[in-house]
Formats: structure tokens, C-alpha cells, sequence
């Protein structure tokens, strides 16, 4: 049958055999083992032990099954192992005792299979151990001319152990050395595979991130646009619409209505064009250098659209970082837009104070009195919902809201810290 493998494709698999090739070396095995374990067993009971011939073909026929049992080492490895302790001391099985053991060592992968390797393997060397010796002693019954030197005891000892290591502690040894090069490569393959799983997920992440920072900037620049151009466009409207009145009644102040207009839609043309130059650059970053020293010369500009605006500052001027006093400018800028649409004709009151906690800029409205022509102002309804976040991004507190009564007020506060400190003034 088939199975599919895991990061791979299908695998060939036959019981126990995850390949084909598995299976026909395994077989292989068998059938060495089992020849050699039927011809051994048939000549120890027929020539050895001069038995019939049937009692011979009985015991080849075991000795063949025994060696079959390889075809079960991968499945369950200690089974041929015990059958060639069987047959061992019949002088044969060496094929099955040397696979098997070398199997059995290769499966060495839980600490609780130590014990049963080392206890088979030590049974095994000591019966192996024993078996040459019984060979080598045992007396020949027509043994011949005796030769003139005998080697000594020792010599016929030092080859049992020879061979006794040679058939029990090498494949032991070959198993444990393949058995944990095998699953040395194994691991290798799960943290490669873990590794590019890992670097998979980083690179939808750097994506994602990526993706992120676009929307970001994306959200940023358009707040950038809205906040630089708004305003400007909005005084526009205000000097057109008083233009329009005054035009016939008033000829040197409609003069100078339009050139205020003038004046001013060059600003935001200068602007406008600053934002779309970087917005070609290969590093899209919008800053228009607008701090707390022009607020006079916004207040100024609303005063001339015909706005009665007052500004107040108290306390000791601080410099402040430059996204700190851009963001409060915005602030006030914004806030006098919303005057512009919606309050013609009210009191409005800048304050500008520097605090001990930082700085506070507050733009507050009087009820509309009807004394001044509303102008008719689109509205996106985003400036105070960027305006909030602005500040609280750079960890300062925004409100807006109606007065008791009736106006409107805007205030933020900007926390110290974003001060700069006096030594990198000089």
C-alpha cells in the first residue's frame, strides 16, 4: 500500500517495511540465515549425533524456520535474537546471530531497552564464548597422527574470546554506532524542516510588518495632507465668501481679502508640493517644520478671514522635539478649522502654557452669535479623530467637547519629557 510521508510524497510500504527494498533485504537475510541453519541442524542430528535421515529433514526444517525469523528483526528485533541463543550451541546460526544482534543494537532508542540489549548481548558472548571452546576440546574420534607441539590452553582461550567478540561485541557495537547515526541524521532533518517552518513564518511576518508600516505611513502621510492643506484651503473659502460681500461695498478691503487668499493658497500650494516631493523620494517621510513659534502667524491668518481670536502664552518657553510642537500646532490648527465651519462669528481664545508637566495648547469657542456669515465648509470628520491620535501616541492626553455655555474647547497637554534638554540647544 501506499502512505504519503510527512513533507514528502508517497512512501511504498509493506507491513512493518516502510520500502519495498527494506522488505527484499530482510527477506535476503532469511533465506542466508535459513539455509545456513538448516544445513547446520540437518548435519549435527544426522552426521554428529547419527540420527535418521527424517530426524534430520525435522531439524533442517527448524533450523529454516529459525532463520526466517529475521524476516521479523525490524518489527520486533529481540525475537531473532532469542532464537539464535537456540541454536548457537549446535555450532550454528551464525548469520542469524550477527544480523540480529546488529538489529537489535540499531533499535537501542529508549532507555528502557538498555537492559535488554545488554543482557542478550552478554548472553550471547558468553554462550558464543563457550561454544568455541566445547568445539575446540571436544576430543575427535579419529583425530590421526597427534602433531609433535601442542599449542598451550591459553592460545585456544585468547581465539574463543576472538571469536566470541567477533560475532557478539562487533555487530553490538556496528548496530549502536548506525542506530545513533541514523537518528543523528533524523533529528538533523526535523530542525531543518523546523528551521524553514521557522523561516516560513518569519517572512510572512517580515511581510505582514511590511504591510503594516505601508498602511502606517500611508495613514500618516494622508493625516500629514489633511493637516497642512485643510486649514489653508479653509481660510480660502473664508476670504472668497467675504470677497464675495464686500466686493462692491468695500473695494480696498476685498483687495485685500484677495490678497490674503492669494497669500494664502500659495502656502498650501508650497505645502502640498513639499509632501508630494518626498512622496517621490525612496524614503517617504513627511515632516512640514510647523512649531509652536508659528502660532502667532496662525492666529494672524484666522484674524484676517474675519475671526475674532485672541492668543494667550504664559509660562516659560521650552523648546520641545519636533513631533512634540508639529502635533500641538496641528492641534490649534486643526481646532480653529472646526471654528471656522462651524462657530462663525464666536470668540475664540488660543492659550498657549508651558506647565511643570509639560506643555498645554487649548483652543476654545464661544457660542456663534449669528453675527458673522457661515460659510458653508466640507468635512471629513477626521481632524479631531487624528488629532487624539497623535497626541496620546506620544503619551499625551487629548479632550474635545462642548462647553457649559454652549461653545466648544480643545485641549492637549504634552507630557515633559518630550522636552528638549538645554545642552543639545547649544
Amino acid at each position: 500500500m501506499s502512505k504519503s510521508a510527512e513533507g514528502g510524497g508517497p512512501v511504498h510500504s509493506l507491513w512493518w517495511w516502510r520500502r519495498r527494498r527494506s522488505a527484499l533485504l530482510d527477506i535476503g537475510l532469511a533465506v542466508l540465515a535459513g539455509l545456513e541453519c538448516a544445513f547446520g541442524a540437518y548435519g549435527t542430528v544426522h552426521d554428529r549425533l547419527g540420527q535418521s535421515a527424517q530426524l534430520g529433514a525435522v531439524a533442517a526444517v527448524l533450523g529454516a524456520l529459525a532463520g526466517a525469523s529475521l524476516v521479523v528483526r525490524r518489527r520486533w528485533p529481540a525475537v531473532p535474537v532469542l532464537v539464535a541463543l537456540v541454536f548457537v550451541p549446535g555450532l550454528f546460526g551464525v548469520v542469524l546471530l550477527v544480523v540480529s544482534l546488529y538489529t537489535l543494537a540499531g533499535t537501542w532508542e529508549w532507555p528502557s531497552r538498555r537492559g535488554r540489549v545488554l543482557g542478550l548481548s552478554a548472553v550471547a558472548l558468553v554462550e558464543t564464548f563457550g561454544m568455541v571452546l566445547f568445539a575446540i576440546f571436544t576430543p575427535v574420534p579419529d583425530p590421526g597422527p597427534a602433531p609433535e607441539q601442542i599449542p598451550p590452553t591459553w592460545v585456544f582461550v585468547l581465539l574463543a574470546v576472538l571469536v566470541a567478540v567477533g560475532l557478539t561485541v562487533l555487530p553490538v557495537v556496528t548496530g549502536l554506532y548506525m542506530g545513533a547515526r541514523r537518528r543523528l541524521v533524523e533529528s538533523l532533518k526535523d530542525r531543518a524542516q523546523g528551521l524553514e517552518t521557522e523561516l516560513d513564518l518569519l517572512a510572512e511576518q517580515a511581510r505582514e510588518r511590511a504591510r503594516r508600516a505601508r498602511l502606517e505611513e500611508r495613514t500618516r502621510i494622508a493625516r500629514e495632507m489633511h493637516d497642512v492643506v485643510a486649514h489653508r484651503v479653509s481660510l480660502m473659502v473664508v476670504h472668497a465668501s467675504a470677497l464675495e460681500r464686500i466686493v462692491a461695498k468695500d473695494p480696498e478691503k476685498a483687495q485685500q481679502s484677495a490678497r490674503l487668499m492669494g497669500e494664502v493658497g500659495r502656502q498650501a500650494l508650497n505645502e502640498l508640493r513639499e509632501i508630494l516631493g518626498v512622496l517621490r523620494m525612496s524614503e517617504a517621510v513627511v515632516e512640514i517644520q510647523d512649531g509652536l513659534e508659528d502660532l502667532p502667524q496662525l492666529v494672524e491668518q484666522s484674524e484676517a478671514a474675519g475671526m475674532a481670536v485672541t492668543l494667550t502664552v504664559s509660562g516659560t518657553r521650552r523648546p520641545f522635539s519636533t513631533q512634540a510642537e508639529q502635533t500641538a500646532y496641528r492641534v490649534v490648527q486643526e481646532a480653529l478649522t472646526n471654528a471656522h465651519k462651524h462657530a462663525a462669528g464666536a470668540q475664540v481664545a488660543v492659550v498657549l502654557a508651558y506647565v511643570p508637566n509639560g506643555v498645554r495648547v487649548a483652543v476654545v469657542n464661544d457660542r456663534a452669535d449669528g453675527g458673522g456669515s457661515r460659510v458653508a465648509l466640507p468635512s471629513g470628520g477626521n481632524g479631531l479623530v487624528g488629532m487624539r491620535e497623535r497626541v496620546l501616541a506620544l503619551g499625551g492626553s487629548f479632550s474635545a467637547g462642548p462647553e457649559d455655555g454652549g461653545g466648544f474647547r480643545v485641549e492637549a497637554v504634552l507630557p515633559s519629557r518630550l522636552a528638549v534638554p538645554a545642552e543639545r540647544l547649544v
